[in-house]
């Protein structure tokens, strides 16, 4: 189960040179970082406003839109990323392919390619949506809390992937017996199987029922 660790973008903005040549955040990217917004939802997942991120996960959160994707090779396998430890929320911990939340405004789906994108450098061949789920997962580590409203879509992934490092630590495709092994081994995001019980029938019929999934 050979894992892959990010290598990052071309041109990307996260970080600057120094006057000693040492890598340091941008303090600007940071402060927009602080101001993303995202919807916030009702119990049916209609929009009801919007709230800045952090401030929608702070105990006992505000119920919002997120979306979660999965994403397997031709042989089935799901990728997941690790995700990076400079992250405030579930640092260090393995997930699925990615998640987020759309901006305001921003379709579900559009939302999880453009941040798919985003994080592993590759854009997915097919996605299909999945349904919907809605949580309540409290997150130990940092305090935080999901309250979420979660579009899942399944799909495959076929090009190269060049992780963003201020994103993804590291990168790789399991089967079910496999990733049954890395959860032995470590820590999972708290929504992870949450999300991944829910999105099951789609992957099974992605996969083709071939994988064990």
């Amino acid at each position: 189960m050979p894992t892959s660790p990010a290598t990052g973008r071309p041109g990307s903005p996260a970080t600057a040179p120094s006057p000693n040549g040492v890598a340091e955040h941008s303090v600007t990217d940071h402060a927009v970082a602080e101001q993303i917004l995202l919807e916030l939802v009702d119990e049916n997942g209609v929009t009801i406003g919007t709230a800045e991120k952090l401030s929608a996960h702070l105990a006992p959160g505000r119920l919002h839109r997120a979306f979660s994707v999965f994403l397997f090779d031709g042989a089935g396998r799901l990728l997941l990323q690790r995700r990076a430890l400079g992250k405030y929320h579930s640092p260090g911990v393995w997930s699925n392919t990615c998640c987020g939340h759309p901006y305001p405004g921003e379709q579900p789906f559009v939302a999880a390619a453009r941040r798919t994108a985003e994080e592993l450098g590759a854009a997915p061949v097919s996605m299909r949506a999945a349904g919907t789920v809605r949580y309540n997962h409290p997150d130990p580590a940092s305090g935080l809390v999901e309250q979420e409203y979660n579009h899942l879509f399944v799909g495959v992934i076929g090009d190269e992937l060049r992780p963003d490092p201020e994103e993804i630590d590291e990168t790789v495709f399991v089967g079910p017996q496999e990733l049954a092994r890395l959860r032995e081994e470590g820590p999972f995001s708290a929504w992870f199987q949450t999300v991944l019980d829910a999105a099951l029938p789609a992957v099974r019929e992605v996969t083709g029922g071939t994988a064990g999934w």
